[in-house]
């Protein structure tokens, strides 16, 4: 029997507040452990919560950018479970009634085709503490960090639209650029401030009913994430067609291994209202007021990109992937004589070497401003392409300009016609095969002459003219 899966994601979102969710101790889980503590976030008898609207109001930026309806009334829940990470034996979170229903993000599913994939409901709610696990002789000890307790999270559960490995990573890498662009969290995987559980389940192809589902945990990145339901695909269709019933439960991933084992029964523990957190009521002015601080949209500067700039589809696609890499684009597309020019070179020079550097776009020193001052020298040739990109090497490891280092390399390129004759006519006459050759028709000769004069003029012959004195010369 042929099988489909049915896929659903829970990711959990750590918002880039300043502090955490209940109280106003400082929101940075990787401080020195159990620094960044109070009677609130220890969940100590007595202490009552008080709602960040800094939370409230990145929460509600979050689910607009996934285009979800807000609801004007959520309100928080005990959702009661017992574990060392929350010793109270409660997480405050919006079980009943979410803050948002209805989002969707719209991906191209494998036929390259554009398919929208739902959003169930986005909920806030806070973080438990961390479980460190050490060794101390022949003793395994865990340890509680509390710094992570009470940080402002959004849950974001998705309806069970995603059939295969490939919908679920494209879904993560749409919603992680949505909601960078919206600045509300840095969205990484590597680094934690992302949480990603996916249910998997399989049935009959074509068959519309939900069969029992395995959860999967322990994910770190969107990759993993693929390689985890390709793994779990796999392992409940071999349990079936042997005759096993899938059984509810919860699996890890082991990235070493490439598989999934198994780690707990399900639990599902009772949700009960919060006396003590008022009801988040949110009123249309509030919400006018934040839709109108939403910047442009991915997809609208795509169609932005394409439109101003007369770039074709890919590379609006790439240029907008990023809001970092949108606004730098912008900014060099303004200071150059061709944007497609511009695209080309943050896609194929300054993205590859922030890469290798583990810069961000953010953080290099080669600024739209000094990339530009090259492009420009490029456009008037003063420099050739292989010089250009010797001198945009340079610039990560000087603070001087593109025209400093040119002058100071001495990489400015030679366009003077009698010196490029000369160079040509010593050329010709040392290479003979290579004139017979072209007199015989192979074309690709000029392309040697051409290489062999860049060699001679050590790079600084301009490419395009030296072409044309040895067309004309050879004719």
């Amino acid at each position: 029997m042929n099988y489909e899966a049915v896929i659903g994601l829970e990711i959990h979102v750590q918002l880039n507040c300043p502090t955490k969710m209940f109280c106003d101790c400082p929101n940075r889980p990787g401080d020195r452990p159990n620094q960044n503590i109070c009677p609130i976030c220890l969940w100590l008898p007595g202490a009552l919560p008080q709602l960040s609207r800094n939370a409230v109001e990145k929460a509600t930026l979050t689910c607009l950018a996934l285009n979800c309806d807000i609801q004007p009334c959520s309100v928080f829940d005990q959702k009661v479970y017992y574990y060392p990470d929350l010793p109270k034996g409660f997480q405050l979170s919006q079980f009943h009634y979410p803050l948002a229903r209805n989002g969707w993000l719209e991906i191209l599913g494998e036929d390259e085709k554009p398919k929208r994939l739902r959003i169930h409901e986005i909920h806030m709610e806070e973080d438990v503490a961390k479980l460190v696990h050490e060794t101390e002789g022949s003793k395994r000890i865990s340890l509680v960090d509390f710094n992570r307790a009470g940080s402002p999270l959004v849950e974001i559960v998705t309806e069970p639209d995603m059939r295969g490995p490939h919908d679920a990573m494209e879904f993560l890498r749409a919603l992680r650029t949505q909601i960078r662009y919206v600045d509300t969290a840095e969205c990484s995987m590597e680094r934690g401030t992302v949480r990603v559980d996916a249910n998997i389940s399989i049935r009959p192809h074509g068959s519309d009913e939900m069969n029992t589902k395995v959860e999967v945990k322990n994910m770190n990145s969107i990759r993993h994430v693929g390689d985890a339901i390709a793994y779990e695909i796999k392992r409940q269709t071999e349990r079936v067609n042997a005759g096993e019933a899938i059984r509810l439960h919860t699996r890890l991933w082991d990235p070493e291994k490439e598989i999934t084992t198994p780690m707990r029964g399900k639990f599902s523990g009772p949700c009960v209202p919060d006396p003590s957190v008022p009801d988040v009521v949110i009123t249309e002015s509030w919400l006018n007021e934040l839709r109108s601080r939403l910047p442009m949209m991915p997809a609208q500067k795509r169609e932005e990109f394409v439109k101003q700039y007369q770039l074709t589809q890919e590379e609006a696609t790439l240029m907008s992937a990023e809001r970092e890499t949108a606004e730098y684009f912008e900014a060099l597309a303004g200071l150059c004589q061709s944007p497609r020019t511009a695209a080309h070179w943050i896609s194929g020079q300054l993205l590859p070497a922030l890469k290798d550097r583990n810069q961000s776009i953010a953080e290099t020193p080669i600024t739209p401003q000094r990339l530009a001052s090259l492009l420009r020298m490029i456009e008037a040739e003063a420099v050739n392409a292989n010089a250009g990109r010797e001198v945009f090497t340079l610039l990560f490891e000087s603070n001087q300009s593109a025209e400093e280092i040119v002058a100071q390399k001495g990489l400015k390129q030679v366009t003077d016609a009698t010196e490029l004759e000369a160079i040509a006519e010593r050329l010709i006459a040392a290479n003979p095969g290579a004139v017979e050759d072209f007199r015989a028709g192979k074309e690709k000769s000029i392309g040697f002459l051409v290489g062999q004069a860049m060699r001679a003029s050590q790079g600084k012959a301009n490419p395009k003219l030296m072409r044309e004195i040895f067309l004309s010369k050879l004719s």
